[in-house]
Parts: structure tokens; C-alpha cells; sequence
């Protein structure tokens, strides 16, 4: 599974949420939107306005979410 997170720089839920996946081994790809005017596209055709925004196969969320981070590590 293809995991990316949309973020931005200096983001303290975006840092909790690499933090983690990294403590779970979970590999990811980080989007930054600042410098990608497509990718700040998607997060708002999804209808986020924060970030961080996580896709995750056919699942996204916004913001930390540890419960939605064990579940994908139970998952894989």
C-alpha cells in the first residue's frame, strides 16, 4: 500500500504523524504543499483545509491520527 501525506513545513501534527509511522515501520512519501500547487488541489478536491492529510489505499484523513496509524499497521 502507497502511503503519501500532504503537508507543509513546521507542522507539529504532520511531525507526530511521520514520527509515528516511522516508530511503526511503515513506509510513506511526503507531499509538500507549498511547492506543488496539484497536490494542494487534490487535499482541497477531498475537501480538507489542514493538514496533515493522509492517503492511505482508499482511505484518507486529516490531522493525527493514532488510532487510524494502528490500524494500518495491523494491516500490513
Amino acid at each position: 500500500m502507497c502511503i503519501t501525506i500532504y503537508s507543509k513545513p513546521d507542522c507539529v501534527q504532520c511531525s507526530a504523524t511521520y514520527q509515528a509511522l516511522n516508530r511503526r515501520n511503515i513506509p510513506y512519501q511526503i507531499v509538500d504543499l507549498t511547492k506543488n500547487p496539484q497536490a494542494l488541489a487534490i487535499v482541497h478536491a477531498l475537501g480538507y483545509q489542514q493538514v496533515p492529510v493522509v492517503i492511505a489505499g482508499t482511505q484518507h484523513w486529516v490531522g493525527f491520527r493514532l488510532d487510524k496509524i494502528n490500524t494500518l499497521a495491523e494491516n500490513l
